[in-house]
């Protein structure tokens, strides 16, 4: 099963480092049944960009959370794309996501099919956005307009060999 994980790219340099994304449970963002009952007319590759989406959304938070532990991360949206075996995966039964899934264990860098990342050029949408996030989070319908600005930005596709010049 194809599974879009959330991440920065200090915790990407993390898994170049030691070969796996983990320590497991993790929470990931893949083509599960309630999406596809939501998602009634979208084909594979529809639903597969709106878990990479959901996925964007909470590499979001993922970096704000870093820059409140005082982890330096550049504003750059990281997902890790992975394909699993279905056994490592639940996925729950969350209305407002869908897409949300477990995996049971880490996730070994050889299981890793890509990585989407955020162009340079994206930096102040995504600065612009995690300022944002708070009063987003209580409802405010500009800092929500803000937070769509940033996921007007597409990931870039990475092959898993260029890892180590994304993260050096």
């Amino acid at each position: 099963m194809r599974v879009y994980l959330p991440c920065t790219l200090p915790a990407l340099a993390r898994v170049a480092t030691v070969g796996e994304l983990g320590p497991a449970p993790l929470t990931g963002y893949a083509v599960t049944p309630a999406l596809i009952e939501w998602y009634v007319s979208g084909d594979t590759e529809e639903l597969e960009y709106v878990a990479l989406t959901e996925a964007a959304r909470a590499s979001l938070r993922m970096l704000a959370a870093d820059r409140t532990d005082g982890v330096e991360a550049p504003a750059r949206r990281v997902v890790i794309a992975a394909d699993v075996p279905d056994g490592d995966v639940s996925a729950g039964v969350d209305l407002e996501e869908r897409a949300r899934v477990r995996l049971a264990v880490a996730v070994p860098l050889d299981r890793i099919a890509a990585v989407h990342v955020d162009d340079e050029s994206a930096t102040g949408d995504v600065e612009a956005a995690l300022a944002a996030l708070p009063a987003a989070d209580l409802g405010d319908d500009d800092a929500k307009f803000v937070l769509d600005g940033a996921e007007a930005n597409e990931l870039l596709w990475y092959a898993t060999q260029e890892i180590p010049d994304l993260v050096g």
